[in-house]
């Protein structure tokens, strides 16, 4: 032991000599010169073809006892029009069972082997132990040849799918992405369309049916083996599993040209009362492949504006102005003239104005301003890195190799693609951002909530288009109606007390427990979530994890409090303890003075009239939201500053039910920043389960 801890202190004080003899023979005054790209040498996939068309890629390696199938039909896009999801629901019917193999005998023989099967509408892949690549790959045929499709699994996959749509949509995101694409290509080109309800509600089973023989078929496929195979057992396989495969009429697919790029540089602002933040999208269209001549330079020149932390954009937008937590920007490749470059971010409500300013300000930057050596040996470095570090995996040999096929790439295509990477000069990023990010014809694309950011937005003097959540052009959106004459703050606020209750019962609302479903945007579980109060302020939520225990508390028993997480209790801050010590009750409402209240405005949430109510307190302003048909509170709107950032929580309630003679919300949604956290709430207890005992 003494022996081998010597070694290792030796061999650390030796790298360590090393170390200063290197340094001390480099002048740190001058920029070192890069290395010469390193020497690639791809191994070339094995390949043979059979009759019906299906070309296999077969990449041998047998550091592991493990075999992949990729199979991918390599069709033209395709427009679903007014039946747009059907492919959708065929990726989701198959590779569950065949007509030969029942569901459920072939999902266990699949959980059996310790394999992997999936399916995609053009696609699939398998993998397994080598020892079982002839069974696996005989399953895949028998999925992809003779598909169990079934009018029950119709119907199931059908009302997911919808199911779906119904989640997103009140998805910022996911509204940016549907208009963006839209926008750009046109709702008739397969880029452009989307799925909506109505679409779905056109597919009938026969549809799927008829996709599935019309395009799931080996006229153009490619299979890629990977693993530890040897090239004539793989050949033995492949012809007799997938031989019988037959070849289908062919297909003549018309895709329609996308539509033109902007006439001059415009915001395309869709209204979402809902956003609790603003999804920005600088958006053009390109004629970019991966056979252009440009290809490397454009990789160098998006790296350098928004390919990653460093980058012009996120440097601007997150690191100097603390508006996102990360811009970016892409441009893709396509062979069909169907390839956009982007560039954008999530940010907050009140700087939408200023984000889009500062993202023209960066692209015009990269477009008029030689970038700096450091931006740009840093950019080349990092496709160095993970070029060569791709190669450590053998299915980037095949990838590669399909790539040359599908695009028409010379075949030294990427044995000398760190030569050409290093070969970008200053003038090669400045030319192609010229080409390629066209802020004088691009469409700007805002998601966000109009009543908070509009009225800025307008400011930057760019022309402003509305359209709705589907694409379709609008007129400017209302965001206030005249508000009635003679109503009041007050007013509206009795009126809530009244519909909830009344003033006696509430009053007699000394304490509750409540015990919820937590879902948490983005995280693998799924906590339970115990909150108590007891009047006049004392509070404690509890959240917990199955096979984990209490993750996280919050207590205050009306003069102190504390956060505990992960065994550490940290005190409430100064600012938290007089806030909570200041509260009067468990229904504020109750307690707020004529001075301090104000009605704002009578605007909406999700199409339901509300009225707008500010508080202020301590000097600080918050917002009530209540239902003018009902008199219940659906939200509250309340900015922190954390960070040096302001912070906007925004808490809406719904699903309001009778709990002792008080209505309460059985379903709350924290949206705070970019985290959104929802409660369905279980259990509420008025008056029992709950001491004083419980906030110690």
């Amino acid at each position: 032991m003494k022996r081998q801890m010597k070694t290792k202190i030796s061999a650390f004080i030796v790298l360590f000599l090393m170390a200063i003899g290197v340094s001390a023979q480099i002048d740190r005054s001058k920029q070192p010169q890069p290395g010469p790209a390193p020497k690639i040498t791809l191994e070339k996939p094995g390949e043979f073809k059979l009759k019906n068309g299906i070309q296999v890629l077969v990449v041998e390696n047998h550091k592991l006892p493990r075999v992949s199938y990729s199979l991918r039909i390599d069709n033209k896009p395709i427009a679903e029009g007014d039946k747009a999801g059907v492919s959708s629901i065929l990726g989701a019917m198959l590779g569950n069972g065949t007509t030969n193999i029942p569901k459920d005998e072939f999902n266990d023989e699949i959980d059996f082997l310790g394999a992997n099967l999936g399916f995609g509408s053009q696609s699939a892949f398998a993998s397994s132990l080598s020892k079982y690549s002839d069974r696996i790959i005989e399953l895949m045929a028998d999925a992809a040849i003779n598909p169990l499709l079934t009018k029950e699994e119709f119907d199931k996959e059908k009302e997911k799918l919808i199911e779906g749509l119904k989640s997103e949509a009140k998805s910022v995101d996911a509204v940016a992405g549907r208009v963006g694409s839209a926008l750009s290509y046109g709702t008739n080109h397969p880029r452009g369309e989307f799925v909506t309800e109505e679409t779905v509600n056109n597919i009938e089973f026969g549809d799927v049916l008829a996709y599935y023989e019309k395009y799931f078929n080996p006229n153009n496929a490619y299979l890629v083996v990977v693993g530890d195979v040897d090239m004539s057992s793989v050949k033995r396989q492949i012809k007799k599993h997938f031989g019988k495969w037959e070849k289908s009429a062919g297909i003549d697919i018309k895709i329609p040209n996308p539509a033109p790029n902007a006439q001059y540089t415009q915001v395309n602002f869709v209204d979402m009362p809902n956003a609790v933040q603003s999804n920005i999208s600088l958006t053009n269209n390109v004629d970019f492949k991966m056979n252009d001549e440009d290809y490397h330079s454009v990789l160098i020149a998006n790296k350098i504006l928004g390919g990653g932390f460093g980058s012009y954009l996120n440097m601007n937008l997150r690191e100097e102005h603390g508006y996102t937590y990360g811009a970016r920007s892409n441009i893709s490749t396509s062979r069909w003239n169907a390839s956009r470059f982007t560039a954008g971010a999530a940010v907050r409500n009140m700087v939408t104005d200023s984000a889009v300013v500062e993202t023209l300000k960066e692209i015009n930057r990269i477009k008029t301003e030689p970038v700096d050596a450091k931006d740009l040996a840093n950019a080349k470095a990092k496709y160095v890195g993970d070029f060569v570090l791709a190669l450590e995996r053998p299915q980037t040999i095949a990838n590669y190799a399909l790539n040359i096929k599908l695009n028409g790439l010379p075949e030294d295509f990427y044995s000398t693609y760190l030569e050409k990477i290093n070969a970008v000069t200053k003038d090669d990023v400045m030319r192609v951002a010229n080409k390629h990010f066209k802020t004088e014809n691009a469409r700007i694309v805002v998601v966000g909530k109009g009543s908070e950011v509009l009225e800025n937005l307008e400011k930057t003097g760019i022309p402003i288009m509305y359209y709705d959540k589907y694409a379709n052009k609008t007129e400017k959106p209302v965001f206030s109606k005249p508000l009635p004459e003679g109503l009041t703050a007050e007013t509206v606020i009795k009126n809530y007390v009244s519909a909830v209750g009344g003033e006696a019962n509430l009053r007699k609302v000394n304490s509750t427990l409540t015990n919820a479903d937590v879902t948490i945007a983005g995280a693998p579980f799924k906590p339970k979530a115990v909150l108590k109060q007891m009047s006049p302020n004392k509070f404690s939520m509890e959240m917990i994890v199955e096979g984990m225990g209490t993750v996280m508390k919050q207590n205050f028993d009306g003069e102190n409090g504390y956060i505990e997480q992960q065994g550490r209790k940290i005190p409430m801050d100064e600012k938290d303890v007089s806030s909570r010590k200041s509260a009067k009750g468990l229904f504020p409402e109750l307690f707020l003075e004529a001075s301090t209240v104000k009605l704002e405005s009578l605007t909406a949430i999700d199409g339901k009239d509300v009225y707008k109510i500010k508080v202020t307190k301590d000097g600080k302003d918050s917002f009530r939201y209540y239902d003018v048909k009902t008199g219940y509170l659906l939200r509250t709107e309340e900015t922190s500053e954390a960070q040096g950032q302001s912070i906007t929580t925004i808490t809406d309630f719904s699903d309001y039910a009778d709990v002792n003679g008080v209505m309460m919300p059985k379903k709350w949604k924290i949206a705070n920043g970019p985290q959104v956290i929802e409660l369905d709430v279980t259990e509420i207890k008025v008056n029992e389960g709950v001491t004083a005992e419980d906030f110690n």
